[in-house]
């Protein structure tokens, strides 16, 4: 038995923002070489419309080459109902539903109001659990908005109520720019924690300034067990001006290796897999582990 469980999200995330339409043989190899390094839950795709996010265009492409999927727990992320018709024609674990902390990021992201957009998750809630999916309510922004800036912890707390009480199978929690610091992370996920009782927590970290690994310690700290990062650090968000990428999935594993928490990870099959993400990535990797670890 683990004591943490990675969520690896480059596939989607770390290459949503890429400016390169990487084929889709590549994000397959991306996706198997993740398994081999022994990462069973993947964020694979996004089901979003294709002019918005054009590099998940072949969402559907993408599912049917990892078909059939061994020990993967593929996670899809949907922005809406009709995402949801999309996604739920592939072998799914789970479908991951992003909304945000504040008004405006949730209308630049997915053009919705905050509560439109849980209303939906609600009815999603209830289909998914018919088709036998699990869902994760993911809450954007949760640290600082980069319209709004100021995010306070209440309007995170009371998305997380209201997952819970929709019957959310997951939740998570996401410092979308990177802006989240120690004191911040370990304050709020405790009560986040508090609140969300039973169902499991996943935080979601972006390294934009560095803090990447202190502010996943400070969560492990507040009790966190799930956490969602990518190889070699690559990503962003195409509706978050100046967002970096995530946090390297080596990096926070090699600092859970030091510390002798299991991860149940491959370190150096994980390597090969952020050495791959590099090389496909046309972004800068963020991912500080991986440079060292070579140089030896």
């Amino acid at each position: 038995m683990v004591d943490v469980k990675i969520i690896d999200v480059s596939p989607r995330d770390g290459l949503q923002n890429d400016p390169r339409l990487i084929p889709t043989n590549e994000k397959e190899r991306l996706v198997r070489l993740l398994l081999q390094a022994g990462v069973r839950a993947v964020e694979v795709t996004s089901f979003v419309h294709p002019q918005k996010v054009p590099q998940m265009a072949d969402a559907s492409n993408v599912l049917r080459a990892l078909t059939p999927f061994g020990n993967l727990e593929a996670i899809a992320l949907i922005p809406n109902l009709k995402g949801y018709e999309r996604a739920k024609e592939h072998l799914l674990t789970e479908v991951n539903w992003v909304s945000s902390a504040t008004e405006t990021f949730n209308q630049k992201n997915i053009g919705q109001a905050i509560d439109e957009n849980f209303n939906q998750f609600e009815s999603l809630v209830i289909q998914a659990g018919k088709d036998g999916i699990k869902t994760c309510f993911s809450i954007a922004v949760s640290f600082g908005c980069p319209y709004e800036v100021e995010v306070s912890e209440e309007q995170v707390l009371n998305l997380v109520k209201r997952a819970k009480d929709a019957g959310a199978d997951r939740i998570g929690i996401a410092d979308t720019i990177g802006i989240a610091t120690p004191d911040q992370v370990e304050r709020l996920m405790k009560r986040v924690l508090e609140i969300a009782g039973e169902t499991p927590v996943a935080i979601h970290l972006h390294d934009t300034r560095g803090l990447g690994s202190a502010n996943a310690y400070s969560a492990y700290q507040a009790g966190v067990r799930i956490f969602e990062t990518a190889v070699s650090g690559i990503g962003g968000c195409p509706f978050a001006p100046g967002a970096a990428g995530n946090l390297a999935t080596e990096d926070l594993v090699y600092l859970f290796h030091r510390m002798n928490i299991d991860t149940g990870l491959d370190f150096e099959k994980l390597l090969e897999a952020a050495d791959y993400a590099a090389r496909i990535s046309s972004k800068n990797p963020l991912g500080r582990i991986r440079h060292l670890e070579r140089k030896k």
